[in-house]
């Protein structure tokens, strides 16, 4: 007769650097920023540090060679990355364990697009040029 359906699960939202500090040791979050900055020392056995920025500050994200393997475009090429892991603090310095890696460069476009919302207070008005 009526089956009992799950709800679809949420994407998990995307922290801001400001709200890391909230955050428990070892949870699992979702952070989204430009990359800025990235390194591959070798002296590392294959791990890449990956620097994102978003509008409140930076995240500093640690990618195991496992996890660079398999995301290893969005990786290289991403301008604008979505990284899902695990938070971990170590000598007050915060790290985000790469779990999953996602390029969402494609956003940046909208930047460059009318957004066609002048009634909505998120988006600011078209300059004019004299």
């Amino acid at each position: 007769m009526f089956e009992k359906r799950t709800p679809p699960r949420k994407a998990p939202s995307c922290l801001r650097a400001d709200q890391l500090q909230a955050v428990r040791d070892n949870a699992r979050i979702t952070v989204a920023g430009l990359v800025i900055l990235r390194q591959r020392p070798g002296t590392a056995k294959g791990v890449i540090f990956i620097t994102l920025e978003d509008e409140t500050g930076v995240v500093n994200v640690i990618v195991w060679r496992k996890i660079y393997e398999a995301f290893r475009r969005a990786v290289i090429s991403g301008r604008l990355l979505k990284v899902t892991g695990r938070l971990q603090r170590a000598h007050s310095v915060t790290h985000l364990i790469a779990e999953h890696i996602e390029d969402v460069s494609g956003l940046l476009d909208m930047l460059l697009t009318p957004q066609g919302r002048t009634q909505d207070p998120a988006f600011a008005p078209p300059m004019e040029m004299d």
